[in-house]
Order: C-alpha cells, then structure tokens, then sequence
C-alpha cells in the first residue's frame, strides 16, 4: 500500500508539473503569441514576458514581430510610351495587426509574400504605365517610390499587415533594345541642347545689337555735345578778342604777341634763316617805333 500510495503521489506530482510547465507562455521581444483554444484565437500577447494559459486546452503559436524584408521576382512592366522594361526590387513590412494576420492569411508568411507580390506587382505596373520610359531611365527612383506607396494606400490592412518601404534594385531596359534606346535618347539630348545653343545665340545677338545700338546712340550725344562745346569755346574766344581789340590800348601788344607766334612757327628745321621784307608785319616788331 506504501509503494502505490508513493506511485500514486509521484504521478499526481509529474502530472502536477506537466501542467503548470504547460500553463506558461515565453513571449520574446521579436515576436507575438497566439493563444488558441479549440482551434480559434482566444488572444494575443504582444508584450515580451512569461504569461498563462489554460493547459491542454489551449495552444500556442508564434509571429514574428520584427521588420521582414521580402525580395519581389523581376517582373516586366510597361510604361506610358509602350515601352517594356524590367523591375527588380524590395520591400520592408511587417505585421502590425496579428489578430487579422492570423485569421486572413492562416499564420502562413508564405500567404503573405503572395498577397504582398500581387498588390505590390499591381501597383508597380499602375505607376510606371502611367510614366515615360525616359523619366523611368532618368532615375526618378525617390519619386517612383513615394508614388508607387501612395498607389498601394490601406490595401494592406484588411491582412494586418504595414508596408514600410519600396525599395527599387534594378529598373532597367530589356537587353534587346537598350542600346537603340539609349541612343535615342542621347539624339533627343542632342537636339534639345541644339535648340538650346540656338536660342542663346540668338539672344546674344540681340543683346548685341542692342548694347551697339545704345553705344552708337552716346557716342553720337557725345560728339554733339563736344561739338558745342567747341562752338561755344570758339565763339567765347572770338568774342574776348572782339572786345581785347576794341580796345586800342591792347591792339598793338595782341599784334606783336601774333607776330611772335608767327615767327616762332616759321623757324622750323635746320635751317634758322629767316628773309623777311621791310613792311613785313614780322619785321616790324624788331623796329622800334
């Protein structure tokens, strides 16, 4: 009777310790808990810790709480000109409702890649079939982004799920026609920097035209006002004169200063010999009257 009371109570202890290791929950700090019973989500421990459930009634299972990086196929995409090209990328999301995480997509990340490809996919192709092949090349990839993520909205949330980024690695031409493409583009280059350079040229010719036209303009002013100036000098000069000889007494001293300047201007050369005749007007100033 000893040995089964002592079986007994070993049993009652080991089943006693099955149960309250069964009871607790280890939630980690990268993931959340759900606890089912009978199959259906009772709840969810969101918070890092030990908590309880009912033991062998209720289960367990785990999401992963951190930031998942999910790298999308290289898909074909065509633009708004009808051009084909290929988009490589990624995008960082995570789940933000597990709850409705678990009740829409089965626990299942694999389930979740697969919505997240197609509704990314869509999207992708909305944005760029509305852009030219040329602003795609022309590497708009922030715009392209932002763009493609407005596109995707609250799509997500019936899933519980939060995209965070799109994140474009490749978006590049089909190998067939890349080079034809890109020459293209350079001839457009070209002739858009043609027109440019005629366009400046031009307004550099008028501005040209335009500055010679105003010099011409000041130096025509300027002359004429040189001109009266000297008109207004001479006629200044010729009237001291007119008044220098209305006056006797300074008639005789302006002619002799003239004949001075006369004689000064005629010694010129090797030669200093001046013949002049008596009644020379020159002569007469080395005549004493």
């Amino acid at each position: 009777m000893k040995i089964a009371k002592r079986v007994l109570l070993i049993v009652v202890l080991f089943v006693l310790l099955v149960a309250g290791a069964s009871s607790i929950v280890i939630t980690r700090e990268n993931e959340y808990s759900l606890v089912r019973q009978f199959g259906k989500i009772d709840h969810v421990v969101g918070t890092a810790g030990i908590s309880f459930k009912i033991p062998f009634i209720q289960s367990v299972d785990t999401l992963p709480k951190q930031i998942l990086l999910y790298d999308l196929p290289s898909s074909d995409v065509i633009t708004s000109d009808k051009k084909t090209m290929i988009c490589d990328s990624y995008i960082l999301w995570y789940i933000a409702d597990p709850l409705k995480f678990a009740q829409t997509l089965n626990s299942s990340i694999t389930n979740a890649e697969g919505r997240l490809d197609a509704i990314v996919y869509n999207s992708t192709k909305n944005v760029i079939s509305s852009t030219t092949q040329d602003d795609v090349i022309s590497g708009r990839d922030g715009e392209l982004s932002a763009a493609i993520m407005a596109n995707i909205g609250g799509s997500l949330d019936q899933y519980g799920i939060e995209l965070l980024s799109f994140e474009t690695k490749k978006l590049d031409l089909p190998g067939d026609n890349k080079a034809a493409v890109y020459e293209r583009m350079i001839s457009e280059r070209d002739n858009i920097a043609a027109t440019y350079t005629a366009e400046g040229s031009s307004e550099a010719q008028i501005i040209r035209n335009t500055t010679d036209k105003e010099v011409t303009v000041l130096l025509s002013e300027a002359e004429k006002d040189a001109e009266i100036l000297i008109a207004e000098g001479e006629a200044e000069y010729m009237r001291i004169l007119s008044e220098a000889y209305r006056d006797e007494s300074k008639q005789e001293f302006y002619s002799f200063v003239r004949s001075l300047d006369a004689l000064k201007a005629s010694l010129t050369g090797k030669n200093k010999t001046v013949i002049l005749s008596p009644d020379s007007p020159i002569a007469q100033i080395f005549y004493t009257r």
